[in-house]
């Protein structure tokens, strides 16, 4: 479970629940707390957490000061390959693994090694899938990669613009805004069909109702166009 899912059924037996966020909003000017959408008893804080006293006071990096009984560290979890030796071409630095080409192919090492399922926050199967048939063509000479040196300087480039933006290495293969443009690139490269619009638009009506009613989101919509569009979609094909 994640820290929004524990969170979330905490709020409804206790008075009060604080969580601390590495937030990747680099436009954000304040790490001032702000209350969590749909809930008036859970806090958002955008700094982390400095010390804790023995009385429970808990004072986070903007100093702010709250008193909490219970501390839970949702710490998420590491890229680990143990069991991978590659004499250093392929290295783990937090949580970046790479080189990696497009999160999938090490560029000196393709196409006898590639990785699926390194991106996250993006819907994973689907795009866990594209990244799968790529590999596959790849392997079977049906695609061809760039070379390993213009795959290398494309990795680069990607890197320096993280660099430029702010964001730490760990945030490497976090897709998010960019789901749709990686989703459309690996169809391209595997002949596939690009992301329908009606199934854009659902999804990004999910998550928006996901952030701002999340006790609802499930049970609750107003989509019904989107669903006659896929239906039509569904029956033409």
């Amino acid at each position: 479970m994640s820290a929004a899912d524990i969170s979330r059924e905490i709020a409804a037996v206790t008075k009060q629940v604080h969580i601390a966020i590495r937030s990747v909003d680099t436009t954000r000017r304040s790490t001032a707390p702000s209350i969590r959408p749909g809930y008036d008893n859970t806090w958002l804080h955008y700094s982390m957490i400095e010390r804790v006293h023995e009385d429970g006071s808990v004072v986070f990096e903007d100093g702010t000061v709250i008193f909490a009984h219970t501390i839970i560290h949702c710490t998420g979890y590491e890229y680990h390959f143990p069991f991978l030796e590659t004499n250093g071409i392929v290295s783990v630095d937090d949580s970046r693994v790479g080189p990696l080409y497009k999160h999938i192919f090490p560029p000196y090492l393709a196409p006898s090694l590639s990785f699926v399922g390194i991106p996250w926050k993006l819907p994973p199967f689907p795009f866990f899938e594209l990244q799968s048939k790529w590999i596959a063509g790849v392997l079977s000479n049906r695609i061809q990669l760039p070379t390993a040196e213009e795959m290398m300087k494309d990795v680069e480039s990607f890197y320096s613009k993280y660099e430029i933006s702010g964001l730490p290495k760990r945030y490497t293969h976090c897709i998010g805004e960019s789901l749709i443009e990686y989703y459309n690139w690996l169809s391209v490269e595997c002949e596939c069909e690009f992301i329908e619009e009606w199934r854009i638009n659902m999804l990004l009506s999910t998550i928006n109702r996901g952030s701002l009613q999340p006790e609802t989101y499930r049970d609750i919509w107003e989509d019904d166009h989107l669903i006659l569009q896929a239906h039509h979609d569904w029956n033409h094909l």
